[in-house]
């Protein structure tokens, strides 16, 4: 979605080559990254990882640690060109139907924690950071979610795309 946003500005770009997928953690992103060996350099590498973590019941320091090996080797996928890296917060998965009779509360607290933590090592690193949580804790059943009351649909991809346009065709000027 977000290639062909920046299609429409008259930005030529070649299909994405997508390696993550729904569910994973970090250590799952790292081996796929492995086996799928992507050959780079590319004008914008995207990051959005850490939910699952989370979930997982990985603390904010180990999950900062591999974030930081990931946001490394997205870079390095950059030609080395953090400026062209952008990285999406987490997500809050609390506010969705899936969390019904958990703390919401305290996934709220463990996603900031992850956030701040990836939000920080995206600042000292030099990548650009889209802050998509926000937008998130606003989400409703009808209209956010697929069936399985967890993972959105494709009106949320759509609305983070449209949240991440600046910022990529800025990275795209470095």
């Amino acid at each position: 979605m977000l290639a062909g946003l920046l299609r429409a500005q008259g930005v030529p770009m070649d299909e994405p080559q997508v390696i993550a997928r729904t569910g994973w953690s970090c250590e799952e992103l790292e081996r796929a990254i492995d086996a799928a060996l992507p050959s780079g350099p590319y004008p914008l590498v995207s990051l959005l990882i850490g939910v699952n973590d989370q979930y997982r019941g990985a603390s904010a320091e180990a999950y900062g640690r591999r974030f930081e090996a990931l946001l490394g080797r997205a870079a390095e996928f950059a030609g080395d060109r953090t400026g062209r890296v952008v990285v999406l917060s987490i997500p809050d998965w609390g506010v969705s139907p899936f969390a019904e009779g958990r703390d919401r509360a305290a996934i709220a607290r463990g996603i900031d924690a992850f956030n701040a933590t990836n939000r920080a090592v995206t600042i000292r690193h030099g990548a650009r950071y889209v802050d998509i949580t926000a937008s998130s804790r606003a989400w409703n059943a009808s209209r956010h979610f697929v069936a399985d009351g967890l993972h959105p649909a494709g009106a949320v991809y759509a609305e983070w795309a449209n949240l991440v346009l600046g910022a990529a065709a800025a990275a795209l000027r470095v």
